[in-house]
């Protein structure tokens, strides 16, 4: 099968011509498996560990607004991390970044597995981020190298079950892993698989890049680190500290500032750092907005769904884990299913009804209750879920699609950081108005300390938050109107 792909890719494996491999070495489907199995655990890694925050502020002795860090840390690296990946895939080989970033995710699984301290643990979780932030836009970069055109959309699909499977299966599986031993073995956990990767790639991951080595523009860097930094910190701490509190306001405004000046600077380099004209490209910008809203929808359903399932509803960790570990494996069987089908008919059969699906859970779930019960609840966040599937990698494969090949690094770079801006910025909005929410029902009525007043209080804060992704929903499916259907530039 591989010698197949290697013939029908000659095209596509134009770039890597003067790699020190010939094309004959490269052979897609191992080289795949390799990228698959990393970024499984990078993304399952970011997610993990939340169900162990409780246990954590116990151990570490830290306190709610301290611990939220073991997320928030790692989605502000991945921020900073992915938008110079543009860079540095131009600067050196694909084997370097890889191995790079496995070492990375291994030393940073150690040091957080052995951390016998709150800042020893976040800074393992730092390590880890860049690794993760290094792999993931390496990754849709090689798939596009090494696949042709019409079978991307099938790739994506396979690429799709790690960017959403990862994050939907980590909360069950570490609170079983809690019960059963203790936080630290879902860190251990991940080091058989990053090994087995590692060595895996040694063997079968080549070169399949023209190395142009940009030259480094060192203010580009910092205000590319300053603008998406710190917008990702603003909307991440935005509920601990509130939005009209002096560190948000004052990271958002810097970030926003930084990101108007990283842009113009970008627009005005030869060479720049992440080259902003892929947002000349209309098919491209339509599905990077369209991608970014489904990934609010998904990160801020994935905040409000366990805080209903146990304090709504009352119920464990693990038992809200596994609730929501259908939905992750619907996505990953049919995510390759949806790339087929974007292969085969292009996205007319996928981006509207995708969104319509989402819209149609997301007012479901924006009237649960906490009398709602179980196989509902499985239920509306699977045919979520299914939506989502629909939408999320297709969309990404169709804008990418629209790019020419030098401009591939520069648009999986942003497409990839956007993903987790976007992401913060949901999760903030959403636990937001939850609380707001709850606040004005918890004013409303007497005993407040009630567990049972408590449960109805957080499940109308859910209620109302979830109308932000009939919102988001409404917008993605006018965005799908636009959107040109032609699958090939």
């Amino acid at each position: 099968m591989s010698s197949i792909d290697v013939e029908q890719n000659e095209s596509a494996l134009s770039p890597a011509k003067n790699s020190t491999h010939s094309q004959t070495d490269i052979r897609p489907v191992p080289i795949l498996i390799a990228f698959v199995v990393a970024g499984f655990v990078g993304l399952f890694s970011e997610t993990a560990l939340n169900m162990a925050l409780g246990n954590l502020m116990f151990e570490l002795d830290v306190v709610s607004s301290t611990v939220q860090w073991i997320t928030t840390g790692y989605l502000l690296t991945m921020g900073i991390v992915i938008p110079v990946s543009a860079l540095l895939i131009q600067s050196f080989s694909t084997r370097q970044l890889f191995v790079a970033s496995l070492l990375f995710s291994i030393v940073g699984a150690i040091v957080s597995g052995i951390a016998p301290s709150f800042s020893v643990l976040l800074l393992g979780r730092i390590i880890q981020a860049v690794g993760t932030g290094l792999l993931i836009p390496l990754m849709f970069h090689t798939a596009l190298i090494i696949f042709p055109i019409e079978k991307r959309g099938t790739i994506m699909g396979l690429i799709g079950l790690v960017m959403l499977s990862a994050p939907a299966v980590g909360p069950a599986a570490a609170g079983l892993i809690i019960e059963v031993w203790s936080w630290n073995w879902i860190l251990w956990f991940l080091l058989p698989f990053l090994t087995f990767s590692l060595i895996y790639g040694l063997i079968y991951v080549r070169n399949v890049t023209e190395l142009t080595k940009p030259k480094i523009d060192v203010l580009s860097i910092v205000l590319s680190t300053l603008g998406f930094g710190g917008i990702v910190y603003g909307f991440s701490i935005a509920a601990d500290k509130g939005w009209g509190s002096l560190p948000v306001i004052s990271a958002i405004v810097i970030g926003l500032l930084s990101l108007i000046l990283f842009s113009a600077r970008q627009f005005k380099l030869e060479k720049p750092m992440l080259d902003l004209r892929v947002l000349k490209y209309p098919v491209y910008t339509l599905a990077l907005l369209s991608a970014s809203i489904t990934f609010m929808i998904i990160l801020s359903s994935m905040i409000l769904l366990p805080l209903y399932l146990q304090i709504g509803l009352g119920l464990s960790a693990f038992t809200a884990g596994l609730i929501l570990m259908p939905g992750g494996a619907i996505n990953g069987l049919l995510s390759p299913v949806s790339g087929r089908i974007y292969d085969k008919f292009g996205p007319k059969w996928l981006f509207a009804p995708g969104f319509i699906i989402m819209l149609v859970m997301l007012w479901n779930l924006s009237n649960v209750t906490t009398e709602t019960s179980i196989p509902m609840a499985i239920f509306l966040h699977a045919t979520l879920m299914i939506g989502v599937t629909l939408v999320l990698m297709p969309m990404q494969t169709h804008g990418l699609n629209a790019l020419p090949t030098n401009l591939y690094p520069d648009g999986t770079a942003l497409i990839n950081t956007l993903l987790q801006v976007s992401g913060s910025i949901g999760t903030a909005l959403a636990i937001t108005i939850m609380s707001a929410s709850q606040n004005s029902f918890l004013k409303a009525v007497a005993a407040s300390s009630d567990p049972v007043v408590t449960s109805a209080s957080l499940t109308a804060g859910v209620q109302t938050a979830f109308i932000l992704g009939i919102v988001l929903a409404i917008s993605g499916l006018v965005i799908s109107f636009f959107i040109s259907p032609s699958k090939k530039r």
